[in-house]
């Protein structure tokens, strides 16, 4: 507690507000507030391999999902013809035993809007594909 100190006259009133408690009070809030706040852990969930790797390396079937500026899908460079038919395509992929199953690799052209390539993805991930990933990064650097 803080004192106050010097002379004052009986009749005069005291001018200055003693602001110590309230500075004692702030920081034992704001000790408590520190104390309180959990740790903020941020973690990546990955699927691992269990066992030992397969002794016979196979090459994985690769099948390449074009994405052309205008919207247009292409597989493995033929045009697919409306969504429900790339549907289909991804559901025989997704149909097959996970080490059977062909890598989508996802190219989208530089001018496409987002929407195409994020519906492309959500009806893979929908569907159960589960090896897709996007080639052609390098060209979205400049």
């Amino acid at each position: 507690m803080a004192m106050q100190v010097g002379t004052q006259g009986e009749d005069e009133p005291m001018m200055e507000i003693n602001t110590t408690p309230l500075i004692d009070v702030m920081l034992v809030l704001l000790v408590m507030l520190i104390i309180t706040i959990p740790i903020q852990t941020h973690a990546v969930k990955l699927n691992m391999p269990n066992g030992a790797p397969p002794a016979v390396h196979k090459d994985p079937v690769v099948v390449t999902i074009d994405v052309d500026f205008d919207g247009t899908v292409y597989w493995n460079g033929e045009v697919v013809a409306d969504r429900s038919s790339l549907e289909s395509r991804l559901q025989q992929v997704a149909a097959k035993p996970l080490d059977d199953q062909e890598e989508i690799h996802l190219k989208p052209n530089k001018l496409v809007t987002y929407d195409h390539v994020a519906a492309v993805m959500a009806s893979a991930q929908r569907l159960g594909v589960t090896k897709i990933g996007l080639v052609g990064n390098e060209q979205f650097i400049e």
